[in-house]
Formats: structure tokens, C-alpha cells, sequence
């Protein structure tokens, strides 16, 4: 016989249950279990969407800074071998060339963080990324195993046509010199 104390805490314990699974399902992160397997499959996933607007403002960043960089250098050391400049501007030489590389890289790397930062704080190319993130979150990525067999798959479908051509090769050489008597 079911007393109202048993009832209670059936009906109690459901309830965490199913306040649990709304929790999760309206989280953005990962529910992680237990085992170190599941640890480790889970981890990737706990960002969602969010880790690919952040991971293409972060390789836009650093693309902007080694650009910025590389044109300061290159201008840099145009101007310091200007006769001109070197008359007119003699601060521009006064540096040594070793250590400009270093002055630029550095101001390139606040040029790259500053477009970063402004890119990333602006609407209209937050909703754009946000929308190719979505999209990049529907997409079915292969598994690590997929990707292997494929891989090995490739590979060995190409030593076989290499090997196929280079003995059609040697045979077709072989009927030439019967045909031609080199």
C-alpha cells in the first residue's frame, strides 16, 4: 500500500528530474557525465556556436596584426634608407634595424587587438557571425574514426593508382621498344 509520504516524494523527486532536463536543454553548455570518455567528447562542445565567432575574431585579429606589421617594417626600413628622409627626418634611422621588427610587431599586435575589439563590438558583424555560427552548429561533423578510415582510404587508393600507373607505364614502354626496336 502507497502512503501520501511515498507519493510525495515520487511526484517530488520527478519534478527535479524534469526541472533538471529544462535546465539542460535551455543551457548553452554541455551536460557533462561521469566517465573520462565522455569528459573528453563533451569538452569542445561547451562554447556551442559562440566558440566559432570567437575563434574567427581572435585568427582576424592576428591577421591583422602580422599585416600591420609587415607593412611598418617594410615601410619603416624604405624610409630609414631614403637619403631624403635620412636628411629631413633623422629620427626615422635613429632606431637600429634589429630592433625594428620588435617596435613593429608590438604595434602591430595593438592594431590587430583594437580592430578585434572594434569588429567585435559592433552589431551588424556580431549578428552576421552569430548567424554563420548557427549554421556551422547545424552542420554533421565527421568523428575521429570517420575521418581516419577516410583518410586511410584516400591513401590507399592512391598508392594503388600509383603503383597501376607506373605499371602501365613500364608495359606501354616495354610494347614501344618492341614496336620501334630502340
Amino acid at each position: 500500500m502507497t502512503t501520501d509520504q511515498n507519493v510525495d516524494e515520487k511526484a517530488t523527486h520527478e519534478d527535479e528530474d524534469e526541472s533538471e532536463a529544462e535546465i539542460r536543454e535551455g543551457s548553452d553548455l554541455a551536460t557533462v557525465e561521469e566517465s573520462p570518455a565522455a569528459l573528453d567528447s563533451a569538452m569542445p562542445t561547451q562554447l556551442g556556436a559562440t566558440r566559432h565567432v570567437l575563434a574567427g575574431f581572435f585568427a582576424a585579429g592576428i591577421a591583422v596584426a602580422f599585416l600591420v606589421s609587415k607593412m611598418l617594417s617594410g615601410v619603416w626600413n624604405r624610409l630609414a634608407d631614403n637619403p631624403w628622409v635620412a636628411q629631413h627626418a633623422p629620427f626615422v634611422s635613429r632606431v637600429a634595424e634589429d630592433e625594428r621588427p620588435t617596435i613593429t610587431t608590438l604595434i602591430g599586435a595593438v592594431a590587430g587587438v583594437a580592430a578585434a575589439v572594434y569588429a567585435y563590438r559592433r552589431p551588424d558583424v556580431r549578428t552576421w557571425t552569430n548567424e554563420v555560427a548557427a549554421e556551422l552548429a547545424k552542420v554533421t561533423w565527421p568523428s575521429k574514426k570517420e575521418v581516419t578510415n577516410s583518410t586511410m582510404v584516400v591513401i590507399a587508393t592512391g598508392a594503388f593508382a600509383t603503383i597501376f600507373l607506373a605499371l602501365l607505364d613500364r608495359f606501354w614502354g616495354f610494347v614501344t621498344n618492341l614496336v620501334y626496336g630502340s
